[in-house]
């Protein structure tokens, strides 16, 4: 059997998550923050919980999370990303002068925005911490897309001009959709770049610009919005791995 953990609080992703692992016949449980529900045996173990817990959860069944490295949107050639990023430490960006986007790599332990310079940055991190800084700019249009081996499986808006999609349904211009799925299967037919076996591309367009890569995730952590949830099912239930001894 294959058992979906989710986490304790109820929300709309997790309730379509919910019905669509049971219509697959799959067993659902809650989790209670870092405490596993007793008597989970099951050979496959799927996860959707939050980036804050999901590491010591991960750890506590064995399992190894598949997620993007700290440097994978560095490394993207500039045609996917459009904008200059860098990886450095808390401590270096406290330096900067100048605004800044920054956020930790892969995980949400301070919330990602501009900052008008390195002293705005929270003080109660270490300096050794890792974050991507990038220069500012402003997208207009976002889409989370759930790719598993290197295919696009199921896409959807989730911000429009400062507007949340959820406010209109999810609903999608043919031409922006098109041209969204169109820049993720150049990025993922691209075998000069890396892409996790199962994880979440965020793609936008810059003002000014045209369309880029905004980042990647977890796809165990990721909020899925107006995706399919049940090819959702199919990308998080790659999303992690039996860790080796």
């Amino acid at each position: 059997m294959t058992t979906l953990l989710l986490s304790a609080r109820a929300t709309e992703d997790n309730q379509a998550l919910w019905r669509a692992a049971v219509r697959r016949g799959w067993i659902v449980e809650r989790l209670r923050g870092l405490t596993i529900p007793d008597g989970i045996t099951d050979e496959e173990l799927v996860l959707h919980v939050e980036a804050l817990f999901a590491p010591e959860i991960a750890k506590k069944l064995s399992l190894k999370l598949v997620e993007p490295r700290e440097d994978w949107l560095v490394e993207l050639p500039f045609e996917y990303r459009q904008r200059n990023v860098q990886l450095t430490t808390l401590g270096d960006a406290r330096m900067l002068k100048e605004p800044a986007f920054v956020k930790p790599p892969n995980d949400k332990s301070f919330t990602a925005k501009v900052f008008a310079s390195g002293g705005d940055l929270p003080g109660d991190y270490d300096d050794s911490m890792t974050v991507l800084v990038a220069e500012p700019v402003e997208f207009e249009v976002e889409y989370r897309c759930f790719v598993l081996d290197r295919e696009a499986r199921t896409m959807s808006p989730y911000l429009r001009y400062g507007r949340l999609a959820r406010l209109d349904d999810f609903s999608a211009l043919d031409e922006e959709s098109h041209a969204a799925a169109d820049l993720l299967r150049r990025l993922l037919a691209d075998r000069l770049v890396e892409v996790p076996r199962a994880v979440v591309i965020d793609v936008g367009t810059i003002a000014g610009r045209g369309w880029a890569i905004v980042e990647a995730n977890g796809a165990w952590g990721s909020g899925i919005y107006g995706c399919d949830p049940d090819e959702v099912l199919e990308v998080i239930r790659h999303a992690v791995e039996k860790a080796t001894p």
